[in-house]
């Protein structure tokens, strides 16, 4: 099942957490800074955004 469509939305963190200067993004969860620290008092409506955004960054990124 697709995380953004879970109830409660889990967290993408895989507890790999090293951010990432090119493009300001944790390598583990490709959230942004600001998307980590919001999470936890996130409701469910932004969490689901955040997954939406955060597989639109997966199909971005050249993985070779």
């Amino acid at each position: 099942m697709n995380p953004e469509l879970q109830d409660p939305v889990p967290s993408p963190c895989i507890n790999v957490c090293q951010m990432t200067i090119e493009n300001g993004l944790c390598k583990g969860c490709l959230r942004t800074i600001d998307e980590i620290i919001a999470w936890s008092t996130a409701g469910d409506d932004y969490k689901r955004a955040v997954w939406v955004e955060i597989r639109r960054r997966e199909a971005e990124i050249d993985w070779g």
